[in-house]
């Protein structure tokens, strides 16, 4: 029974796998809920204790519909991380009579110190997305620091968009924080926790 759940003591409390059979176990180490925030950020606990550590976002609205996006700090103030990433999505719209699937140029970064866009969103009433981020062995300071997300959401147009990332920030220092934004406005609401997997 290797990778069962042994204990789910809520959505933010902390889910916790079986470790025998290499399940892993998820540590809660802080959770920030966004009112009208122009950045959510997390500026500690992010160093060698673990060598992967897991960003989960929930119902995260927007004041206007733009995309969510993600940078990295790497040991300055400054959350600007030179970054290559790329970026593709899937689409379906309600009525089921239009798909897609593809790889959008648009929002790739080639050695650039710009944000990460993670995923687009609408901001009437109902729309919001939800995702993970995993940002892997951010204290290495030989190798540059991967990371990827999957991010689905609701568009404004009525669609569900699924964006999916990966990159790396090209620095040999340890990146030691992670800030989250919207590319226009505010993130209206939202949860923002981040574990460590170990």
């Amino acid at each position: 029974m290797s990778g069962i759940l042994a204990q789910n003591s809520g959505r933010h409390t902390g889910l916790v796998k079986a470790s025998s059979g290499g399940g892993g176990v998820w540590n809660l180490i802080l959770t920030q809920t966004a009112s009208s925030s122009a950045t959510v950020t997390f500026d500690s606990n992010i160093d060698s204790t673990y060598k992967e550590y897991v960003f989960k976002y929930h119902d995260i609205h927007p004041a206007e519909g733009a995309m969510l996006a993600v940078n990295f700090r790497d040991g300055s103030t400054a959350y600007d991380a030179t970054k290559t990433g790329t970026f593709f999505e899937a689409y379906q719209n309600e009525a089921g009579s239009s798909t897609a699937l593809g790889y959008v140029t648009d929002y790739d970064i080639a050695q650039g110190t710009g944000v990460q866009r993670l995923g687009y969103v609408g901001n009437e009433n109902d729309e919001s997305l939800a995702g993970t981020l995993h940002l892997f062995d951010p204290s290495n300071t030989t190798f540059v620091k991967h990371y990827i997300a999957t991010t689905p959401g609701l568009h404004g147009s009525d669609l569900a968009l699924t964006s999916y990332v990966g990159g790396y920030c090209n620095t040999t220092s340890a990146i030691d924080g992670v800030q989250f934004s919207m590319t226009s406005g505010n993130i209206d609401s939202g949860t923002f926790s981040l574990y460590g997997i170990s």
